[in-house]
């Protein structure tokens, strides 16, 4: 069972969420949460493996809950999804830096929040290759220099390629075909990528293959 907390200042954003996941089979509401303060408290208490977080939020916002569940060292199962009204929210970057494993629009369809739902649980990152090139474009627009790379010793040769290609927006089939290697080789390598360089999730190896100065603006073009 799949159990998620709900934080969203708005009653009914809430109750529409929670209608639609407990129909599910394999999903319950573990709680909900009116503010950033109280999602943070009951992340702690439920230990669901989902928060699904809005970003404006009183007393404390989306971004600094996230900041909070995600270094957390006894919360480290639970992922955070932030949730916002526009898929390029000024926010949404700092909350991928924050630890978040992704996004969605709050105005997503039904069927895609309980896909999204299920991929996060599964331990997948809940950004689409297509998604993605667009926040690596707009986060390299915004994002300072490239600080130093010493943490990218850590990885093979292949495993800084791979990670490369996940910074460009690959997904781990268009590895496989760009590496003439199979999917799960990719997948191993993109594994193993974020293990060593305690990255949450893929959204993560995005941010720090920008941050490392492994991938740099401009490459998109």
């Amino acid at each position: 069972m799949i159990r998620v907390l709900l934080a969203d200042d708005q009653l009914l954003v809430r109750a529409g969420f929670r209608a639609l996941l407990d129909a599910q089979d394999d999903i319950e509401v573990a709680g909900e949460a009116g503010d950033g303060a109280e999602a943070v408290r009951l992340a702690g208490e439920l230990r669901p493996d989902i928060v699904l977080m809005d970003v404006r939020m009183p007393v404390l916002d989306g971004l600094g809950a996230t900041r909070r569940i995600t270094s957390d060292p006894a919360l480290a199962s639970v992922r955070v999804v932030v949730l916002t009204t526009f898929e390029l929210d000024e926010y949404v970057f700092d909350a991928l830096r924050a630890g978040a494993s992704g996004f969605l629009v709050k105005d997503t369809e039904p069927a895609e929040l309980l896909r999204a739902v299920r991929a996060v649980h599964r331990g997948d990152a809940l950004l689409s290759p297509g998604v993605t090139r667009r926040l690596i474009a707009e986060f390299a627009a915004r994002s300072r220099e490239p600080g130093p790379a010493a943490e990218l010793d850590r990885l093979t040769e292949r495993e800084r390629e791979v990670m490369a290609l996940v910074g460009l927006g690959l997904s781990n089939e268009e590895i496989a075909r760009r590496l003439v290697v199979s999917p799960l080789t990719a997948k191993t390598h993109v594994s193993r990528a974020m293990v060593k360089l305690g990255a949450r999730d893929r959204a993560q190896l995005v941010v720090l293959a920008y941050e490392s100065g492994l991938v740099r603006p401009g490459w998109l073009d």
